[in-house]
């Protein structure tokens, strides 16, 4: 696989999403990639203290003649958030067709019920990959969307490119950092990664290991994958850290910092997500304390 194809974008109507969607402009025009969009705010807005009405007025509806039970007041309010949600979708759907028109791109926009990740998933496995936001912890979605991320990299069978819920990034992907540890899920980010591998300007894969001395270098995997590489026309080159008190995150996104790397490719989920949930794990730290955007795949 030498180019994308097909990319998938979750959109919102927050800050973060034009950022979102500017990266995955970049990538569809640097492949010619079909840009798909999609949106459910169900799962990945924000909630909001008051809901939005759009001009749907409770006076219009309900008088001093027929006053509103607490049940008619849930039911109207529901009705007014769903409604006020459907004029918001339209609006990031027509944000979005805009876009494509003004750079020249190829593209349609999904619908989804936005209810439960599960409809997510489905339209990501006929994605090449998924472009979607941390989680911001100041300002979370509702509670069925907080592990959207987790939920397509483990369901879809497709990698996740996850962008940080700050920063700009207006490069992505020329200085490439792998955390390498020679697993099925690294093998598997390495291969989906290969199309943006193939126009970074520089990849690094980088082996962490645990405590103690630094073992030979013939002890290692990095020539391995380096070798692989190359027979895809990439140059790579190795590198080697120990983490000593600090953990397996928290060296990659500080030797991502030190060679300014501008995306992370790593394997999610070596251990089972039951595991990283109870006891922590570099997946879910990761995901909660990236510093730079980070393609994923289980």
């Amino acid at each position: 696989m030498t180019a994308l194809q097909d990319i998938l974008v979750v959109l919102d109507d927050t800050g973060r999403s034009d950022i979102r969607l500017a990266i995955a402009g970049r990538l569809a025009q640097k492949h010619n990639a079909h840009l798909t969009g999609i949106s459910a705010l169900d799962l990945v807005t924000p909630a909001r203290a008051t809901p939005r009405f759009h001009g749907y007025q409770a006076i219009d509806t309900w008088g001093p003649s027929h006053p509103m039970t607490g049940n008619d007041a849930r039911v109207h309010e529901q009705f007014s958030l769903e409604r006020g949600a459907g004029e918001i979708t339209e609006e990031i759907q027509a944000s979005f067709r805009m876009y494509l028109r003004t750079n020249g791109l190829r593209g349609d926009w999904r619908v989804t019920d936005g209810r439960s990740s599960e409809a997510f998933a489905y339209q990501a496995r006929h994605a090449d990959l998924v472009i979607l936001g941390q989680v911001d912890p100041d300002h979370p979605p509702p509670s069925a969307g907080r592990q959207l991320a987790e939920d397509i990299l483990m369901t879809a069978g497709r990698p996740v490119l996850v962008i940080p819920y700050a920063g700009q990034f207006e490069t992505m992907g020329s200085r490439v950092l792998i955390g390498w540890n020679n697993s099925r899920e690294a093998a598997r980010a390495v291969n989906d990664a290969l199309p943006l591998l193939t126009q970074a300007g520089s990849v690094t894969v980088l082996e962490v290991f645990s405590s103690g001395r630094m073992p030979a270098t013939h002890e290692g995997t990095g020539a391995d994958i380096i070798r692989h590489l190359a027979h895809h026309g990439i140059k790579a080159e190795t590198a080697r850290t120990v983490m000593g008190s600090i953990s397996v995150s928290d060296a990659l996104l500080g030797y991502a910092a030190d060679i300014s790397a501008d995306l992370l490719v790593i394997g999610g989920y070596g251990h089972s997500r039951l595991r990283e949930l109870i006891l922590g794990g570099v997946t879910r730290e990761l995901l909660h304390h990236m510093t730079l955007p980070v393609l994923m795949s289980h």
